[in-house]
């Protein structure tokens, strides 16, 4: 039987053992409606409010401050489409490396404000690093008009871990409100809000053990967001619909554990990708990505190579990895935050990622560089 080796964590990790045995009551014996005021009911919302409590006690925030979603795609279309009020004028700043969630949200909330929104891009260096002058100069040529920045806290394809403190000051320094997606990075290094000085946070359960389908949103009290769904009080009337009950608890267990973790893990990941760089010492590629990046995330371009015809040669071979964000996965050409970064030509197209998991093991990760360097040298 061939053996399958999973290397695109950052696609979406196994659900943990500690999310099942947490979600498992919830998808079984227990049903309530945490809405509800009966037993079951409130069985239902004291386990929804502690969870609560645990994911907002893991990223430095107050309970009243996490709201769940589905996920991190809802989260960023919350925090980017209902920040401005209908009437009058606004803009909104993000880094032309962002997700598709962010970029994309920007597109409809100029279309749904008729204009009265601006979306603005601001580049990254050649590590995929925003620059705080060049951000605090954009805001700035806006006088006025209220402003909403989002930049990523990670990127989920070149791993680099952006300077949002520093950011979020100048932001605020200039009287703008900051979001980040901080969807690769959750769970994978130590995250404070405080410290951070973000107004909202994005994040998806399934990045760091979760269940596939939520996630959440951090929003500082006093931040002017209006509510994503209507219908219903739940999550303090700013999300109407009946909570996931099973999937929020799957959350919090998974980020706790992750949290609890998370240097240890982190240790094992970054031996494993220096493990890998090392067997793939003799072939001609790049590695994207400023050195402060998520721990195991490698994003490789291959000079003269084709990421597509490695993808599928590696899948034959039962190894999974992919050529960026999963959104893209449909797409053949180079990704914009390959672009972005400015990859030369002959290396851009040959752009793989190999995101590894702590279940991967020494063993796969020299399975993984010798079959790479057979692929290349067949090209």
């Amino acid at each position: 039987m061939k053996e399958i080796i999973y290397a695109d964590n950052a696609a979406t990790e196994r659900l943990s053992s500690d999310a099942l045995k947490a979600m498992t009551p919830w998808l079984t014996s227990e049903y309530g409606n945490a809405s509800q005021p009966y037993f079951s009911g409130l069985r239902a919302h004291a386990s929804v409010e502690s969870a609560r409590e645990t994911v907002s006690g893991l990223i430095g925030a107050s309970p009243d401050e996490i709201f769940f979603t589905s996920g991190g795609t809802e989260s960023d279309n919350w925090a980017i489409r209902r920040f401005f009020r209908p009437d009058g004028e606004a803009r909104i700043i993000v880094s032309s490396v962002e997700h598709h969630a962010v970029l994309d949200a920007c597109r409809e909330a100029a279309i749904e404000r008729r204009g009265k929104t601006a979306a603005e891009t601001v580049p990254v260096d050649k590590d995929g690093v925003v620059d705080a002058d060049v951000l605090s100069a954009s805001i700035g040529r806006g006088g006025t008009i209220p402003t909403l920045v989002s930049v990523m806290l990670a990127n989920n394809e070149i791993g680099t871990v952006e300077p949002v403190g520093k950011l979020a000051e100048r932001a605020h320094a200039r009287s703008a409100y900051f979001h980040t997606d901080a969807v690769a990075a959750v769970g994978k290094i130590p995250i404070d809000v405080g410290e951070l000085g973000v107004d909202m946070l994005s994040a998806s359960a399934h990045k760091f053990g979760g269940p596939q389908g939520m996630g959440f949103l951090y929003i500082k009290n006093g931040t002017p967001l209006s509510p994503f769904f209507f219908g219903g009080a739940q999550e303090r009337s700013m999300r109407a619909g009946t909570e996931n009950v099973a999937g929020i608890v799957g959350t919090a267990a998974a980020l706790k554990s992750r949290v609890d973790g998370m240097k240890k893990a982190n240790g094992v990941l970054v031996k494993l990708e220096e493990r890998l760089l090392s067997r793939l010492c003799g072939a001609d590629f790049i590695r994207n990505g400023a050195k402060e990046r998520i721990p195991g995330l490698l994003s490789l371009s291959f000079r003269g190579a084709d990421g597509e015809t490695i993808l599928h040669r590696l899948d034959l071979k039962g190894i999974a990895v992919s050529t960026g964000a999963a959104c893209d996965s449909v797409r053949t050409e180079v990704s914009h935050v390959i672009r972005a970064i400015g990859v030369p030509e002959e290396y851009a197209k040959g752009t793989v990622r190999i995101s590894l998991g702590v279940d991967n093991t020494e063993r796969e990760v020299d399975r993984i560089a010798a079959e790479i360097i057979e692929i290349i040298k067949d090209r």
